[in-house]
């Protein structure tokens, strides 16, 4: 008991020390990008804003986590390491914000600070058995893996997740915010295990890079402030992927191995989808395209806040099924992860069901605008024909006043 309240104490303050300092350092950081030229433009029809904004939140993030992670986390060897790797991917995204590096140059930096993390100690080593008795396993039935197996799974884990949440980093807070419920999750998995299994410092480091998100996020929610740039992008990605599987987390139950998958399931989904997409379309993998899920979303006409909204609740939805998976109630974690599919496919799949598979996944955001924009013109088209037919007038009432914010648009009624 008294161990578990001194945990707790050390989850507030590192909570509570990453928030301040993340929310102190973003006004920092936003003066730092109008100095260096770090400005997103809006220079391609990807991109949700309209006007220049400052993209070095990044900073405000590394800097809360990091603090919070020294401090109350304690400097243990897997902790140590996680932090040396967290700051060599920041760096790499700071150059790549501010030098505009390839993407191929990127992607052999993060394959590089994946290897030396790797050779550090931080590594997946087994996966959970599903074989039965016909592969080797170790005490807790799970399959060990080869060394250089073990290498290019680490690696490619890494790699992966590190990209797909700078993926998501589309639409205002939705990153920070998804990685913020993304982190809380596994933190209280690591904590509910963590007496049993020593995985208290790993989850005091999530709760860290949580709060480093949730001290951004007043200035990156709709109308965003600041952007984290790539720099903070990178940085949470690689820190939600090393933390997730460092040993102790990953042994809560036989099929622990699936828990940071799941709890990262909408990332990982969008990114398996948008590669799946551009191979489609005979496109590079690394093409930028409006086809993920947040683009979907604001062409069904939601707009930015409530977008991110419903990515939240998705997000969420997947980390409460991974903490049923990690306590063994099975049966519900899969009802929740039904509902999670049903949510996305709605999401993905088009109005018109005469469309087949392969135009489902290759359908840019685009074309579902468009699509829904024609529906928008039958539906007046029709509405105005039947007042024609009964006699009435048109009722101003009936004009749209929607938030320009929120991807609306403003009609004034007829002066009179």
């Amino acid at each position: 008991m008294i161990e578990s309240n001194y945990y707790l104490s050390r989850i507030c303050e590192a909570l509570l020390i990453s928030i301040a300092v993340a929310a102190l350092a973003t006004p920092l950081s936003i003066r730092l990008a109008h100095r260096l030229g770090v400005i997103d433009r809006p220079k391609d029809g990807r991109r949700m804003h309209r006007k220049p904004i400052p993209r070095f939140g990044g900073m405000a993030i590394f800097l809360g986590s990091m603090v919070a992670m020294t401090i109350p986390a304690g400097m243990n060897g897997q902790i140590k390491t996680a932090m040396f790797g967290g700051l060599l991917m920041y760096a790499l995204g700071v150059a790549d914000d501010i030098l505009d590096i390839r993407p191929v140059v990127k992607f052999a930096g993060q394959f590089a600070i994946a290897t030396v993390v790797y050779a550090l100690g931080i590594r997946i080593t087994f996966l959970s058995n599903f074989f039965g008795n016909a592969v080797i396993t170790d005490e807790y039935a799970n399959v060990i893996l080869s060394g250089g197996l073990a290498y290019l799974i680490t690696v490619f884990w890494i790699v992966g997740i590190t990209n797909a949440v700078n993926l998501m980093d589309g639409l205002d807070g939705l990153a920070a915010g998804s990685v913020a419920i993304m982190c809380m999750s596994l933190a209280y998995i690591a904590y509910i295990h963590g007496t049993r299994l020593g995985s208290m410092p790993v989850c005091i480091a999530l709760v860290a890079v949580a709060g480093g998100c949730i001290g951004f996020l007043p200035y990156n929610f709709s109308p965003a402030k600041t952007f984290m740039g790539d720099g903070g992008a990178l940085y949470l990605g690689y820190m939600i992927a090393v933390l997730s599987v460092i040993s102790p987390l990953k042994q809560a139950t036989v099929v622990g191995a699936l828990i940071p998958m799941l709890t990262l399931a909408v990332p990982i989904f969008d990114t398996v989808f948008a590669m799946l997409r551009r191979i489609l379309n005979h496109e590079s993998i690394m093409h930028a395209d409006r086809g993920h899920l947040h683009h979907h979303l604001m062409a069904a006409g939601f707009g930015q806040r409530r977008s991110v909204l419903i990515m939240y609740g998705i997000v969420g939805i997947m980390g409460i099924v991974a903490v049923l998976i990690s306590r063994e109630l099975y049966k519900d974690a899969f009802a929740l992860f039904l509902i999670a599919l049903l949510y996305l496919s709605i999401i993905i799949v088009p109005k018109r069901p005469k469309k087949n598979l392969r135009t489902i996944i290759t359908q840019d955001a685009v074309e579902a605008q468009k699509e829904n924009f024609v529906d928008y013109l039958n539906y007046e088209r029709e509405r105005r024909k039947q007042l024609k037919e009964t006699g009435h007038a048109e009722d101003p009432s009936l004009f749209i006043n929607a938030d320009p914010e929120e991807g609306g648009s403003t009609h004034r009624k007829k002066d009179k």
